[in-house]
C-alpha cells in the first residue's frame, strides 16, 4: 500500500510539475476540480511555512514510527491504514529532502484544488484517509495485530457474558459463587 500511495504520488507530481508550471489553473467538473501548481513549505494548509526542517522531522519521526509498529500488524485494516500514512508522509517528504530551495528544505509540490478547500497532493490524501481510517479502527477497538478490545481471549480476558471481570477469581483460587445447593469441581 505504502509503495503504491508513494509510487503515484511521485508520478502524478512529476507530471503536475511538468503540464502545470507557467499555466494557467485547469478548471474540470464545472470548476469543482481545478488543476493549478503551487509550492508549499509549511505544513497542510501552509501554515508553518517557515518550519520547513520541523515538518520534516516529524515526517521521519512518523515514518520511524510506522516501521517499528509494522512488526506487530496482524491486521489487515490496519495494514491499509498504516500503509495509506507511510506512502503519504515519505511522498512529501522526498519533496522536502529533493526539491527547492534545499536538501531538507523543499517546496512540497501540491496541484489538486476543490471548492473551499486548500491545494493538496495525493500524499495529503492518503495521510487524511489514513488519519480518519485510524481513528475509526481505535474506536473500534481493533489492535494492530488484529484483536479487539473485550475479544474472549483478547484484552477483554475473563470478562463473562456480562461484563463482569471474573479473571482474579480464576487467578486467586478464589471461587465464584454457586446458586445454593449448585456443587462446584472439586479442586
Amino acid at each position: 500500500m505504502a509503495l503504491t500511495v508513494l509510487a503515484l504520488d511521485v508520478v502524478t507530481k512529476l507530471i503536475a510539475v511538468h503540464t502545470l508550471s507557467g499555466h494557467a489553473p485547469i478548471r474540470l467538473l464545472g470548476g469543482f476540480l481545478t488543476l493549478l501548481l503551487l509550492r508549499n513549505s509549511g505544513a497542510a494548509f501552509s501554515i508553518g511555512t517557515s518550519m520547513t526542517i520541523v515538518f520534516t522531522a516529524i515526517a521521519v519521526a512518523v515514518i520511524f514510527y510506522i516501521l517499528r509498529a509494522a512488526r506487530k500488524l496482524r491486521s489487515v485494516p490496519w495494514a491499509i491504514t498504516l500503509g495509506l500514512l507511510l506512502g503519504g508522509a515519505t511522498g512529501n517528504l522526498a519533496d522536502r529532502i529533493f526539491r527547492s530551495p534545499g536538501l531538507f528544505r523543499g517546496d512540497v509540490v501540491d496541484w489538486i484544488e476543490l471548492p473551499h478547500w486548500p491545494v493538496f497532493n495525493l500524499a495529503d490524501s492518503a495521510i487524511v484517509c489514513g488519519g480518519v481510517l485510524a481513528v475509526l479502527l481505535a474506536l473500534r477497538g481493533v489492535h494492530l495485530d488484529g484483536s479487539r478490545e473485550g475479544a474472549p481471549g483478547q484484552d477483554g480476558a475473563g470478562q463473562d457474558g456480562a461484563g463482569q471481570d471474573n479473571a482474579g477469581d480464576r487467578d486467586n483460587g478464589v471461587r465464584p459463587a454457586l446458586p445454593a445447593g449448585a456443587r462446584g469441581p472439586r479442586r
